[in-house]
């Protein structure tokens, strides 16, 4: 660098002096706020007046006065340290945050999840989520995720996988088609319409037989999320196996109905997973935490009697 490089490249510590200087009108004041003497403040001001070769203050006054020159330089030098201080300070907090990226079920993020995540967000703010959903098992290096909440069992390859709740089904529909199609017993269900949930597929063969009902079940129309399936009975296009802690603002509704008040235990459960070598990374444990807590405030293992099959 070549010394007239230097002369247009004053050190920082003479800027810093030099804004402080000007914002308050007095050394003494400027000194505090930069945990200086005042006389380290004045060498810092003399040395930068002398590298720029002009007066930055007028001395001739009682007061800290600006002089033209450095009323001029305060007015580009001032807002570019402003910009180097917001620069640094952007860079300071991204170090100190976390990015945890996470996959979930659709509608369980949607319906249950989701709402929740500003509790989340106000005990970590530090932890940046970024959100993806993926049904089904994955590969969590190729899809470039840290975590997943799925539903199924606890044999994710290389996963270490917690389990969350089971998942609780009835069969709902519409009260008008509950209406035009009465189900005096459980095996009336037989000659109705029945939806299936592709991830689901032996639902209701599980569903009949807790309740000794052998007979083969109709097929009927096959969805891939139980946001579809709910809009459809909620159109009385027939009836399904549905969780009930996911459809619990229709039933409140009455958009939907209990079509029959069996309930059973679905033969999968909804678990987080995170892969074994980051398993204890903070940002995972947090929120594995956190989320267990949110599970075990919401649902009682003894508010509802439970019947496994087996």
């Amino acid at each position: 660098m070549n010394s007239l490089s230097r002369r247009l490249l004053p050190s920082t510590n003479a800027l810093a002096a030099f804004d402080a200087v000007a914002r308050h009108e007095s050394f003494s004041a400027a000194a505090d706020e930069l945990s200086l003497t005042q006389g380290a403040v004045s060498r810092q001001i003399a040395a930068l007046e002398e590298q720029l070769g002009a007066l930055l203050f007028d001395r001739s006054s009682r007061h800290v006065v600006l002089s033209q020159a450095g009323r001029t330089y305060l007015d580009i030098v001032g807002p570019a340290l402003a910009s180097i201080r917001a620069a640094s300070l952007q860079v300071m907090s991204q170090m100190h945050r976390t990015t945890l990226n996470l996959a979930f079920l659709p509608t369980f993020g949607t319906r249950w999840l989701i709402p929740r995540i500003p509790r989340f967000v106000a005990q970590y703010p530090d932890i940046i989520l970024n959100f993806a959903t993926r049904i089904g098992q994955f590969d969590f290096e190729r899809e470039g995720l840290d975590a997943a909440i799925y539903i199924g069992q606890p044999d994710w390859p290389n996963a270490d996988c917690t389990f969350l709740l089971e998942e609780i089904v009835a069969p709902v529909c519409s009260p008008k088609f509950l209406q035009e199609h009465p189900i005096g017993e459980a095996g009336d269900l037989l000659r109705l319409p029945l939806f299936n949930m592709a991830s689901r597929p032996d639902a209701w063969n599980h569903w009949f037989k807790s309740l000794g009902i052998t007979a083969p079940v109709p097929g009927g129309m096959r969805f891939e999320q139980f946001s579809n399936v709910s809009q459809a009975c909620i159109a009385g296009l027939g009836v399904a196996l549905m969780p009930l802690f996911l459809i619990g603002a229709e039933i409140e509704s009455r958009q939907l109905v209990i079509a029959c008040p069996h309930k059973i235990k679905s033969r999968d459960s909804y678990y987080f997973a995170a892969p074994k070598v980051r398993a204890n990374a903070p940002a995972i444990t947090a929120f594995r935490d956190w989320l267990l807590g949110e599970v075990s405030r919401e649902f009682d293992p003894h508010a509802i009697e439970l019947l496994t099959i087996s």
